[in-house]
């Protein structure tokens, strides 16, 4: 079954997600060219090398054998020769290797972006960043390394253990006793090596991650760690996570530094001329034989020494794709639902008995309530009382738990949701601005935008005048989610962008708290005729903005307890009266219901 995505690219190349070897591999045979361009080149290098060693054996025996030098001389001109077979097979199988490594990494980053990009608003809000980051970076890394060196290390120990035994084969099949039990060693002892190291690899790209999330937090929030004098606490815990990350490395050099197979090879060198010398006096070989035996066994002494690398390095490579692979798997929790209902919307919005919560707790329960196309609804209640939860489900960055949503007249679980949020726009309190210029962040989501138009959005929002005061205008560089710029200017900046998308449903979450009471009344005129035609939901504790809506939600612990005008809530709504009883102004007695929290009325006129 396919997963779900809230975005997708059209026609995108598709990988073999079942397993991380399946998926590596499918990444590989993408460019599977590159691959046997590599491996043939590996085989040219190390069958020239090898050839090179029988020639020399040859060499040795025109000597004993009192040749003429033109013999010599033809042989140290196919040396020649074959050296320069070696050098130019190597230098175009790693180029290969190189290219398609390469690659790999850039087809696996861009697919892990691209799942990033289609996962819930759920997914991102259980995600640390910092360890996304790690897997963006330093687990592709460990792919890249797998491929180069680490398919070269691993072709070096194939080809580089395969070409020579064949070669010796060809010479005295005999002589081939000593490097098999050899190589029956090497089997036996890299398997246990790899089981033993596998852990290690584990834990250390699991610590990795650790300490880059953890780092991301604290230079996220170095403000609140510097306001708090929290530097030293900071830097113990980054120590701590660095240190642990330092004795799984030990580790790994420990269990790297016990690694036998070099040991067994020293060893099979020494029984394998004792046995060839053995052979030479029962005339079963020749001298030249054996030295040419000896050459070739010698080609296995590189293979078996950068084979501890080629596991490390091919461990960490899997464990790292697998890493990726588990981010790119997770299912998110809404689908894009690319061929579901498109159509130019109207602003009707109807709630009905709609509930959304996770795990441990309910935030919203059995709310109801319609709004008319063209409306300025006002949600109000108390801090945490579920505002924001609530307009989030409109837009779906969040589904609801049950009961439904209706965007004219149409579940919002079927519409397409590229159609659906394309019409929708959303201010919030925390802005967040790109580290690009104004004009682009004003124009975010429509690059083309002539810079005439970005101008008018801009003068709609009061934002023209302090963007011109600036030495580079439009063009100005703004920081990391627009530091550099104050809070009111940040949301002037994101209400000229929510202006210029024209959206016929406008959500404006406390967007104006950073902003003078005289430039409020401009942005309210601008607001205002930006409303006309459009639905606009707005969550405020101005008095001055709640007063001009159509219609106000009271809600409470996530429960919709009062619905009205401003006057009629006034009248019989106690939790609205108390959100105003800070404000000096006359309060009408209650009406119906509401008189029963007389207890309530009286401590609101006593204070």
């Amino acid at each position: 079954m396919a997963l779900k995505r809230e975005f997708t690219v059209d026609h995108a190349y598709t990988y073999d997600q079942r397993t991380p070897l399946r998926w590596l591999v499918s990444h590989v045979r993408r460019h599977i060219l590159f691959y046997l361009f590599g491996l043939v080149g590996w085989i040219g290098a190390f069958s020239a090398y090898s050839t090179i060693q029988r020639l020399i054996g040859y060499g040795a025996e025109q000597i004993l054998e009192g040749t003429t030098v033109e013999t010599l001389f033809k042989v140290g001109a196919a040396i020649a020769f074959c050296t320069l077979i070696d050098g130019t097979s190597s230098l175009l199988g790693g180029f290969a290797l190189e290219t398609l490594s390469a690659r790999v990494q850039r087809d696996a980053r861009e697919e892990l972006y691209l799942s990033l990009l289609g996962k819930s608003q759920v997914f991102h809000d259980r995600q640390r960043t910092g360890d996304l980051m790690a897997r963006a970076t330093e687990d592709m890394r460990g792919i890249g390394e797998m491929i180069v060196p680490g398919f070269m290390f691993t072709f070096d120990t194939f080809v580089g253990i395969t070409v020579p035994l064949i070669f010796i084969l060809t010479i005295q099949w005999r002589l081939l006793l000593v490097p098999v039990i050899a190589l029956l060693m090497f089997g036996v002892l890299a398997r246990r090596y790899v089981r033993t190291l596998n852990p290690i690899i584990e834990k250390q790209r699991t610590q990795f991650g650790t300490m880059n999330a953890g780092l991301e937090e604290t230079v996220s929030g170095i403000e609140i760690v510097k306001a708090s004098a929290q530097e030293v606490f900071e830097r113990t815990k980054f120590r701590r996570n660095a240190h642990l990350l330092r004795d799984y490395t030990v580790q790994q050099g420990k269990l790297e530094a016990r690694y036998l197979p070099l040991l067994v090879f020293a060893i099979a060198l020494g029984v394998l001329f004792l046995h060839g010398i053995t052979l030479y006096r029962w005339n079963l070989v020749s001298i030249a034989d054996i030295i040419a035996v000896m050459g070739l066994f010698g080609v296995l002494r590189f293979p078996v020494f950068i084979s501890i690398f080629c596991w490390s390095m091919l461990e960490n490579g899997m464990r790292s794709a697998e890493r990726i692979l588990n981010v790119i798997k997770e299912e998110t929790d809404l689908d894009e639902n690319a061929n579901g209902y498109t159509a130019a919307l109207k602003g009707e919005i109807v709630f009905e008995n709609v509930s959304f919560g996770y795990e441990d707790g309910m935030l919203l329960q059995d709310i109801s309530f319609h709004i008319k196309p063209g409306q300025t609804v006002a949600i109000v209640g108390q801090t945490g009382s579920g505002k924001s939860t609530l307009t989030q489900l409109v837009n779906r960055t969040y589904d609801v738990t049950g009961g439904r949503i209706l965007v004219d007249g149409v579940d919002v679980r079927e519409w397409s949701l590229d159609s659906l949020r394309s019409q929708i726009s959303k201010i919030e309190q925390d802005i967040f601005l790109f580290s690009r210029s104004i004009a682009e962040n004003i124009a975010f989501g429509a690059p083309d935008t002539p810079q005439a138009q970005i101008e008018a959005v801009a003068q709609d929002a009061q934002a023209h005048e302090f963007i011109q005061s600036f030495a580079d205008g439009y063009k100005t560089k703004v920081g990391e989610r627009g530091v550099t710029l104050s809070g009111g200017q940040r949301q002037r900046i994101a209400l000229a962008r929510a202006f210029l998308s024209n959206p016929r449903i406008l959500i404006l979450d406390d967007s104006t708290s950073a902003i003078d009471s005289a430039t409020e009344d401009e942005i309210q005129k601008a607001i205002k005729k930006a409303q006309q035609g459009r639905t606009v939901l707005l969550i405020t504790h101005r008095l001055s903005q709640i007063r001009w809506a159509d219609h106000i939600l009271v809600i409470d612990q996530g429960k919709l307890v009062a619905d009205g005008t401003h006057e009629q809530l006034l009248r019989k709504s106690p939790h609205y009266r108390r959100i105003f009883s800070r404000y000096d102004m006359a309060l009408p007695p209650l009406e119906g219901e509401a008189v029963k929290d007389v207890r309530s009325t009286q401590e609101i006129a006593a204070r």
